[in-house]
């Protein structure tokens, strides 16, 4: 066997195990022990699957989209398990080199985009500019989030949660999007025309949506309980 079709089986099995090991963990209660195997399961096989994507894109069959996913996708499964790894509010060397790694990712992204805009085609190794735009921004924009944490020299609670919880899920349905439509010709055109294969797509989404929006409510609330504890020994001393 080749490395490079061994770099390929690692891709795809490593594919195969996140998906399957994503979407337990998204419907396994949040912190049951159950939750915590299936995420790290989906951790190994995540960082796994985008490794070897990155180095297939980037050395043994070259694309520009698809080493800028890869890099993303690795970056988004690391910065998410050490969020939910770090309970304290601090940062580290780990936080600073995800931010490089990121921002470059990111800025490569909007250059090629731009390159793929100015060619005759319209794209960059056969791929269409909003393709770099898209990822090139999601990275940026990761970028600004890593910024604000390192300035305010850390996260906890709530915003620890959400952290590891977007990330985690953005991983995912980047992962999901490169099965279908990714992979669309492994799908029979029947099943292709009723657009079944995007409701994987459209629960991840929902399911994501929902928990942040659990998660900023549990945060109000600690908060409101918070201040009224500070407030009600002060309305007694009154």
């Amino acid at each position: 066997m080749t490395m490079s079709t061994a770099l390929l089986m690692l891709h795809i099995c490593g594919a195969v195990i996140g998906l399957i090991s994503g979407f337990m963990a998204m419907l396994f209660r949040k912190g049951s022990g159950l939750h915590a195997v299936a995420g790290n399961v989906f951790f190994i096989a995540m960082l796994c699957m985008s490794a070897s994507g990155a180095y297939i894109a980037q050395f043994d069959k070259p694309n520009k989209a698809n080493f800028l996913v890869a890099t993303l996708t690795f970056y988004l499964v690391s910065t998410a398990w050490m969020a939910a790894r770090r309970r304290q509010g601090t940062t580290g060397i780990f936080d600073r080199l995800a931010l490089l790694v990121v921002a470059a990712d990111g800025t490569a992204g909007i250059i090629w985009g731009l390159q793929a805009v100015s060619s005759a085609a319209g794209t960059k190794d056969g791929m269409p500019a909003p393709i770099y735009f898209i990822f090139g921004t999601i990275a940026l924009l990761c970028a600004v989030s890593d910024v604000r944490m390192l300035a305010r020299g850390g996260i906890t609670g709530a915003k620890r949660i959400a952290r590891h919880l977007l990330r985690m899920s953005t991983a995912l349905l980047i992962a999901t999007m490169s099965l279908y439509p990714g992979q669309a010709k492994l799908f029979p055109d029947a099943l292709r025309e009723t657009n079944l294969l995007f409701i994987p797509h459209v629960l991840l989404i929902g399911s994501m949506l929902f928990y942040m929006v659990r998660v900023r409510r549990t945060k109000t609330a600690a908060r409101v309980q918070s201040t009224g504890a500070v407030l009600q020994p002060a309305a007694a001393a009154r």
